[in-house]
This record gives C-alpha cells, structure tokens and sequence, in this order.
C-alpha cells in the first residue's frame, strides 16, 4: 500500500468523552463532523489521566503530559511524580540545588522565599512539594534558614475548583504551624504571577509585590484578604496581587539582595516570566533593578539560558515521534496559537527546543483578551487555513496542529462560549479532513485531556474549570479504513463515553508509525492500535 501523503495529526485540546450531560459542552454542540467521522472510521477512547501518562494515580492530565507521551509514544513519568518519589525516598531532603541555596543565605545572612502555586493541582506544582520544602528548611532551622523563610503564594481557580484557594491556604497555615517555620509573605492569582503570553504588566505587578511591597492591596491576614476578595467575586485565578504586612504596617518581607529563592512549580512555561524578570541581567520588559547576590532554584528547568540552579533536570526523551520522522526524510509541520505553541513543538518534541531536520513550525498569535470565553473561536479557523493550504501545496508529509479552543475556553466556565469553541473546531476538522482525503492521506483525530466535557458539575451544578480525567478520542480516517469501525457497536452510534478506552495516549505515535510503513523506535513502548 503506497505510503499516505499527508499523514496529519490533530489534538483537541481539552477534548474529553463523558456521557451527555447539562455541564457537558461537547454533547451539546453540534458537532455533525465528528458525529459522522465516529460512525464511518476507526474510533475508540484512549486512557489521559493517571498512571497511564506517568502521573499519580487519579491526577488529572495535562497539556504538557499530553504532548509529551503522545510524541513519545511511550508513558512519560513526568515531574509531579518524579519530586513526589524522591519525597517518599528521602531524596528529596539531600537535593543539592536545595543544599545550595541553604548554604547560599548561611553566608550571606539573606531569607529563604518560597514562590509557587499552592494546592493538589498536580498541573503546574503541588502543595505536597512546599510542605516538604519547609521540612527541608526545618531541618536547617539551628542554622541557616532559622526564622528566615517566606512563601510568596499563588492561587490557582484553574486546574482546582475556582474559590478553593482559601482551603489549601487555611491548610498551609496549619502545615506552617505545625512546623514552626515560614511565613506568607504575598498572594497572588495565577492570572498576575504565571502568565505566558508576554502580558508583563501582569507579571509586572506580582514581582513588585514580592520584591517591592508594592501592590494595591495590603492585608495582615491571608485568609481574611482572601474573603475579601471572593465577596467582591474576584476568585483564586485573577486574585489580586497582595502584600501581607506585619503589626507596623510593613511587608512581612520582600525578596532582596543576597536572599535565596526556590520556585517550586515544576511545570515550565507559566514560571518563566516570572523567573527571567527575578534574574535575567539583560531583562528589558519593565523597570526593575537587578538583585546582587540572588540565588535561585527552579524545580525543573525553565529555560536552559537562566541563571538558575535546577533541582530536578529533565529527562530528555531520545527518539520522539518527530525525530523518527525527521530520520526517516520526512517534511513536517508543526502548527499552533500562543497558548499551545509550546506543547506541539517543546513538549511533542520530547523536550527539545530546537527543531528537526526537515520541521517547519508556525505560530499563529493568539488574540489579545481578557478571557477567551470573549473570543471563542481563538485561531481555530486562521490554523485551519494554513494548514488545508500547505495540504493543497502537496509540500508537506507530516502536519501536527493544535485546537486550543476546547480548553482553553473551558478554562473560563462560560458554558455557552464552550459549546460555541467546540462547533467552531468541528467546522474546522471537516475542512482539514476533506481536504486531506482529497490528497489520499491520513488523519489521526485525539485529545490530549479532557475538559470541555464538564464545564459544569453534573452532580452539585458548580462551575468546573480544571481538567478532568475523562478519557479522550482517537480517530483514524483514511480512505482504504472507510467503513472499518473498531469494532464500535452499532448500538453506540456517535457516544464513544460507552466504550471502554482501548489504548494510552503513548499508542499514537506507534500507530501513525505503522499506518506509514515506518518501524516505530526501540524506545518506543506503545502498541498500534489500528
């Protein structure tokens, strides 16, 4: 059988399968092209979540787990549970970058500050790695970190529910107590502190909290600045940058010369901005003095070209799916908006920022809003164009691309903004896939997570921002695979949530390979599954 040309792979970001429900945004959109592709080509559900993409068991997936062990066609085990085991080992307490900025502040006499998202999110960080820093710091307690540690939190509303952020703090406060140790210095909302999309005026006013004191809102009490802020409907994402202060009304303490600073976000892409303005001499994007003598750890590596020690290095993945392509002489397209660029290039790519021989990638800006439950069809349709343009060129053989809209607008809450993203990117995958079919090629359809699926709670009728771990689709359309099914019952019809997941994510990679008349890599531990 001739080789297809192109083979194209697109992930709806946040596309989950659940029953239908009055929360559930997929089932109730229109979708008559994926309704009519689950009918007529191999469909089934794959497992996104848990241990079957390298997390703990029951956590939620991710963007950048998605991608990873999608690329890498083998189960990735990623940072949380990395850091979680070398807690339960012991490890941990013995981790050099952690010694370092101990002995760093020993010399200088400096503080020890804490910057992270505090909460059992398992997306960007985890709580359970704070607690274990103040017990490392405890440790320290008769020397070097004695009465010097600060936590600069931030709230997440996004990956947990939206108003629980008040919760994990009562519960940091009762971790803090327990231990005698550490104080909060700042709150902020994930909206200010972690921002990726170069909006450094958000960026700008979480740094001038920590290491100014500067900030509109001053409070004595965290949890009472907290339910201050959620009377007035201001939620944990876009909490306001706040500076805790002491009974003389000043900063209970600001990041300064000679101090130590450990990020304990493990997930890089929301800590960068934030990192480079702390450290980066050359830093040009707002005002700021550089601070002398400031050592800083990052849990994982944000960005190899910071001054950074980096607790847990990456594990570097060999032969991702776009290398074997790559080796194999394969031209590829790697397309997204800003808000998934990184996932199909970065993390797809096994953790490499520089592209194969033979990848092309393509940055589509995304627009430039508040909240994305403003603009609901993001750059669906402008990736939709470029990519049915270079399909019609004939000057590509592979094409990934990435939906942001499903997530990222389920991120909002907004149910009819939602139901309006799914139908925009249904449009957009009939367009790609008939022009596909056009050209005798192939299209994988999948998910890297579920979200959009239960923007609403089925049971209490709450608000569900945060992911979910629903699993996802995979679909494989190809003209020599009409009518070929998977077995799918009749009695199914379009609700693939009937089914039982026949794969992992991990299985992609394998399965494109195979379709290609390609040998998958030695690394690679997935199964075709078509």
């Amino acid at each position: 059988m001739p080789r297809p040309k192109p083979a194209v792979l697109i992930i709806l970001d946040g596309w989950g399968i659940a029953p239908p429900s009055r929360g559930n945004a997929i089932s109730l959109a229109r979708t008559p092209v994926m309704d009519k592709l689950v009918r007529t080509y191999p469909a089934m559900t794959l497992q996104a979540s848990g241990e079957a993409v390298g997390l703990p068991w029951g956590e939620m997936g991710n963007s950048e787990v998605g991608h990873l062990n999608i690329g890498a066609g083998k189960i990735v085990y990623n940072d949380l549970t990395r850091i979680s085991k070398s807690i339960l080992d012991g490890s941990f307490f013995t981790n050099t970058a952690f010694q370092d900025a101990a002995t760093h502040i020993g010399e200088t006499g400096g503080n020890m500050h804490f910057i992270g998202m505090v909460g059992p999110g398992g997306v960007h960080s985890h709580e359970e790695h704070l607690y274990a820093l103040l017990e490392c710091a405890q440790q320290h307690q008769a020397g070097r970190c004695a009465g010097k540690v600060f936590i600069h939190t931030i709230l997440d509303g996004r990956d947990t529910p939206f108003n629980s952020g008040k919760n994990f703090i009562v519960k940091l406060l009762q971790k803090i107590e327990s231990l005698q140790i550490g104080k909060i210095a700042t709150l902020s909302g994930r909206f200010w502190a972690m921002d990726r999309d170069n909006n450094w005026d958000r960026v700008e006013k979480a740094y001038r909290a920590m290491v100014e004191g500067k900030a509109d809102i001053y409070a004595a009490d965290p949890i009472k600045a907290i339910e201050a802020s959620y009377a007035k409907k201001v939620y944990d994402e876009e909490y306001i940058p706040t500076v805790m202060t002491q009974a003389d009304g000043q900063p209970v303490a600001t990041i300064q010369n000679g101090d130590a600073v450990i990020f304990f976000n493990f997930r890089p892409d929301r800590a960068r901005q934030l990192t480079t303005a702390l450290v980066l001499p050359g830093f040009e994007k707002f005002q700021r003095v550089l601070l002398d003598r400031l050592f800083m750890v990052t849990m994982s590596e944000y960005d190899k070209d910071l001054p950074v020690a980096v607790a847990f290095p990456s594990e570097k993945i060999a032969d991702p799916l776009a290398k074997v392509l790559s080796d194999a002489g394969f031209t590829q397209l790697h397309i997204a908006e800003t808000e998934k660029y990184a996932h199909v290039t970065y993390f797809f790519n096994g953790g490499s920022e520089k592209a194969f021989t033979g990848e092309e990638r393509v940055l589509i800006p995304s627009p430039h809003v508040a909240s994305y439950d403003q603009k609901p069809r993001m750059r669906a349709e402008q990736i939709t164009d470029t990519v049915v343009q270079r399909i019609e060129k004939e000057d590509v053989d592979f094409i990934l691309l990435n939906f942001a809209n499903p997530d990222m607008v389920a991120h909002t809450g907004n149910l009819p903004a939602t139901i309006e993203a799914i139908e925009t990117v249904d449009t957009c995958i009939g367009r790609i896939v008939d022009a596909t079919l056009q050209k005798n090629g192939l299209v994988c359809i999948t998910a890297d997570h579920g979200n959009a699926e239960e923007v609403v709670k089925l049971q209490t009728g709450v608000i569900d921002k945060e992911h979910s771990t629903f699993p996802v689709p995979f679909i494989v359309v190809q003209a020599a695979l009409e009518g070929k099914t998977a077995g799918l019952p009749t009695s199914v019809g379009e609700d693939l949530s009937m089914l039982t997941p026949r794969g992992l994510l991990s299985d992609i990679a394998p399965t494109i390979l195979k379709l290609l008349n390609l040998p998958k890599s030695a690394e690679m531990t997935g199964r075709p599954l078509v």
